[in-house]
């Protein structure tokens, strides 16, 4: 199996790939959807965010991918160690597909059936959301997805906890995963409990200009060609990148928040009417991970102006009044509160 195609080989989609690092440097800002044209690289991307993110410390043999200095979230096997160091092991962090297809007890677990038939014993068989706590769960065309599974992922990423209760078993285990989605709005809408789900919303649109087209034809061409050559000639892109969020990671505890930028972020999102306060969280958490990414010492309204479109244009109710889209009317009331 080859490798991904490289992140920093992405040509344009600067937003979504800003959002993407956004994610990766403090996953608590929530989910990130990615709405827009088939074939813009929207699957490409996320798959490349796998490969080039940083590995993470966990429990070895976990298959819930605990944490190994953690004392609390953990799953119930870590949780009975008494007290004595589980043995750590170093991993890819997980990017986990979820098919549109996917029974829910492939989502959620279920009873193992071959243990059982085999050895008469309740075992339970972790699902996807076992697999995808502390990192990624990936859902392709999600306003296309079933809405018993919408609703299971909404009580799981409020909760950070999957519970299982099926068959005689009764099972809690750590979920907490940064959801990714990705879709054509063509094809349907996505249902606004979900939508409001996710911290960061990009459009993602074909490039429109003959060179970016010509470039992005060029570089497909020569992955698909000679893979491996492909790969090593982006090497030294990916290791700055990788290192580039690391070093956000380590700075992200020490950027400071002004009281002036979180009365901007709360005049904005009033200005713009979005209902409860995680517009102004989320504004505030994603524009302190790209002042990390940006090296700065504490936010500044240069951050808020560039994070403001993607984490309050999906939160906007509808005015049949305003016809225009609400990219664009976020940026005018970033104009009249921000100047």
């Amino acid at each position: 199996m080859r490798q991904p195609y490289p992140f920093s080989a992405i040509v344009g989609q600067d937003e979504m790939k800003l959002a993407f690092l956004i994610a990766a440097v403090d996953p608590s800002i929530g989910g990130i959807l990615a709405f827009g044209d088939r074939g813009t690289g929207k699957s490409t991307a996320v798959r490349a965010l796998a490969a080039l993110l940083p590995k993470i410390k966990a429990v070895e043999g976990c298959p819930y991918n605990c944490e190994p200095s953690s004392t609390a979230g953990l799953c119930r096997a870590c949780g009975d160690e008494g007290g004595k160091k589980p043995k750590a092991t170093l991993k890819p962090a997980p990017v986990v597909d979820l098919p549109l297809g996917a029974t829910e007890d492939r989502v959620v677990g279920a009873l193992n059936l071959e243990r059982a038939l085999a050895h008469g014993e309740k075992s339970f068989q972790p699902g996807l959301l076992a697999q995808a706590n502390r990192g990624f769960l990936y859902i392709d065309e999600c306003n296309l997805l079933e809405d018993h599974l919408v609703d299971l992922l909404l009580d799981v990423a409020a909760s950070g906890i999957n519970v299982v209760e099926r068959e005689g078993l009764s099972v809690r285990h750590p979920a907490r995963f940064v959801l990714i989605g990705s879709g054509n709005p063509e094809e349907g809408e996505l249902r606004p409990q979900l939508l409001d789900r996710f911290g960061l919303a990009v459009e993602v649109r074909t490039p429109q200009d003959v060179p970016s087209r010509i470039e992005v034809v060029k570089r497909r061409d020569a992955y698909d060609r000679d893979p491996d050559a492909f790969l090593e000639q982006w090497a030294p892109a990916e290791k700055k990148l990788c290192a580039r969020i690391v070093a956000a990671r380590a700075h992200l505890a020490s950027v400071a928040t002004p009281d002036a930028i979180v009365e901007s972020a709360t005049r904005l999102c009033l200005k713009l009417g979005s209902d409860g306060l995680r517009g102004e969280l989320t504004l505030i958490r994603a524009a302190r991970a790209l002042a990390s990414l940006d090296k700065k010492h504490e936010i500044h309204e240069q951050q808020l102006k560039r994070i403001a479109p993607m984490a309050l244009s999906h939160r906007l109710r509808r005015n049949p009044l305003d016809e225009t889209g609400s990219s664009a009317r976020v940026q005018r009331a970033v104009e009249e509160v921000l100047g």
